[in-house]
């Protein structure tokens, strides 16, 4: 059996470099949230904040690819998989945007700028609103949540392949063999 045909180097190393930031910002968000005010409360929720930055502009180049570069063919699969697939990778798409949007625009509300990396002071999103905040807050919560939710379904769907179908699917993302 031949080699699947693969996605390009550049959208595989930002699909694994977006899974790796999205993965490590979900872990720190949670870690994080628990924690009482202190200096590495702060640190962490910094370094939240760059992540999520950095989430968005990542993928907003991901997407620019996406939109330029054909994928690969599809490998085989039944028309309910192929628009189950589909539609949670639309729906990923929206939350790696809305996610962080709403993240920035919770920091904004709660009177905390976003500073990317120390650095970049990026403008408030909205004003500051303490009802606002605590509503974006649980707002971002949740769509961080089902991302988490999508990206297991995601993870768990392209095992199913490997391990179940071998059909080659991860070795369109440079894992696994045709």
């Amino acid at each position: 059996m031949s080699r699947p045909p693969r996605y390009t180097t550049i959208a595989i190393g930002l699909h694994w470099l977006l899974a790796a930031a999205i993965l490590t910002s979900l872990v720190v968000g949670n870690f994080m949230s628990d924690l009482p005010i202190s200096p590495l409360r702060l640190k962490l929720v910094n370094w939240h904040k760059w992540a999520g930055v950095t989430i968005l502009a990542l993928s907003l180049l991901r997407l620019a690819w996406r939109l330029t570069h054909r994928p690969p063919p599809d490998v085989p699969m039944a028309r309910w998989q192929r628009n189950a697939a589909h539609a949670t990778h639309v729906v990923m798409y929206v939350l790696f945007f809305a996610v962080p949007l709403a993240g920035w625009a919770y920091s904004s509300a709660s009177g905390f700028p976003v500073v990317w990396f120390g650095v970049l002071a990026l403008p408030d999103f909205v004003a500051p609103d303490k009802a606002l905040a605590a509503s974006l807050k649980t707002v971002h919560a949740l769509l961080a949540y089902t991302l988490a939710a999508l990206v297991a379904v995601h993870v768990a769907a392209a095992i199913k392949h490997q391990l179940v179908d071998h059909d080659g699917l991860l070795a369109r993302m440079g894992l696994g063999r045709g």
